[in-house]
């Protein structure tokens, strides 16, 4: 194998894939990356057997052939090389060689053949959707799943369709967040529990794809209209126990998790008592002050809901209490109701719009809130016990 490259192609190929390499790897060979040299592009992939990356890149070839290498020692090389243009080639094997202007590498790897198979995904359902509403679902679903695994089917999030629209939704069973997006490909039957690790990693893509767009706009008028006609889609392909996702050049291949994944539209209230909204930047910068004194009491933030004003307090503690006044629109009856500072800190720190609206029935069901700019969202956050003031 002899190929030379761009330094920064071949880095952020590395970076990306590396990704998928856990910090404990049942194998010693998980922590290397698997490099293919063939035709006119290098493809690198990375796998801890549950999710794996490949991504490619343009390269000179001289020789076509494969190896693995330590993922820290090849990213090492590529972080700290100043040159622009690196020369790769294997001796004796299972050596790589690595050579620029201002330096000379030799890392041991292994052969290919020792690096466990990448089993692509039999294709049994497909569909596409656009990059940005769903990068967008990402952001405001993926953070309410369950961080344990304590119940398999509350890690993931669950994808389903419905009448050309495909639904995620998360939960740990303490708060809930659903997003509702179109999709492509026809009237597809989607019903599985996608891991998060694997959504994660793809948000992590899209948010990198849309930074580079934003510094793009440096580019001539040319540029960017050639840039508009071509809008990034990700591409998913299903089987009954995998995914993978596609987007340009890259893809992310994981297990699905099985199960049934809980009827979570039972719980949410089909009518409500109260709508009040609030404004994003007061109601963030109250909870994150009462929030100190609500942790010693289960996070427990008691909100009182009448008229053009909520008042919103926490129970007397031995550090103190807290109390604020935020003002509000409401419609509907006076009500109140316990909630949980820390979840809604994590719900409003994802919130883009400058208001929200709360619904509540009363002190016993989950607080329902909405975000008026964007109708396909909703999240739900479970009552805590009314505590005395």
């Amino acid at each position: 194998m002899k190929f030379s490259c761009n330094t920064q192609d071949f880095l952020q190929a590395l970076q990306l894939v590396s990704r998928a390499i856990g910090s404990q790897q049942a194998l010693p060979i998980l922590g290397n990356i698997l490099m293919v040299v063939e035709g006119k592009r290098c493809t690198v992939s990375a796998t801890d057997l549950e999710l794996s990356i490949i991504t490619s890149f343009e390269a000179k070839i001289e020789n076509e052939g494969s190896i693995t290498i330590p993922a820290r020692a090849i990213l090492n090389f590529a972080q700290y090389n100043t040159d622009t243009e690196v020369l790769l080639e294997t001796s004796e094997g299972t050596q790589l060689k690595c050579t620029s202007k201002h330096a000379k590498t030799l890392i041991a790897g292994e052969a290919a053949s020792e690096y466990p198979t990448i089993t692509p995904v039999e294709k049994q359902t497909s569909f596409s959707m656009e990059a940005a509403p769903l990068l967008n679902a990402l952001d405001l679903v993926t953070f309410a799943s369950a961080k344990n695994a304590l119940r398999p089917v509350l890690s993931g999030v669950y994808f389903r369709s419905e009448k050309g629209k495909l639904i995620l939704v998360a939960t740990d069973s303490y708060r809930l967040s659903e997003y509702t997006i179109p999709t492509e490909g026809g009237d597809v039957d989607i019903s599985c529990i996608i891991p998060v690790k694997i959504l994660e990693e793809l948000r992590a893509i899209l948010s990198g794809k849309k930074d580079k767009e934003k510094k793009g706009k440096e580019k001539d008028d040319d540029e960017k209209k050639e840039s508009a006609k071509m809008p990034a889609r990700v591409e998913a392909t299903l089987s009954k126990q995998q995914i993978e996702l596609q987007v340009g050049g890259t893809k992310l291949l994981s297990r699905l998790i099985d199960g049934k994944f809980p009827d979570y539209q039972q719980i949410i209230p089909k009518e409500s008592v109260t709508k009040s909204q609030f404004p994003v930047k007061d109601l963030i910068t109250a909870v994150r002050r009462m929030h100190y004194f609500a942790k010693e009491t289960n996070n427990n933030l008691t909100f009182h809901l009448k008229g053009e004003q909520a008042r919103v307090v926490t129970q007397q503690t031995q550090v103190g209490k807290d109390e604020a006044l935020i003002g509000i629109e409401t419609t509907g009856e006076e009500n109140k109701i316990a909630l949980s500072s820390s979840y809604l800190l994590d719900f409003l720190s994802h919130v883009q719009g400058d208001t929200v609206e709360m619904q509540v029935t009363d002190s016993m069901h989950p607080a329902v809130f909405s975000v008026p700019k964007d109708a396909l969202f909703l999240h739900l956050i479970m009552p805590l016990r009314m505590q005395e003031e």
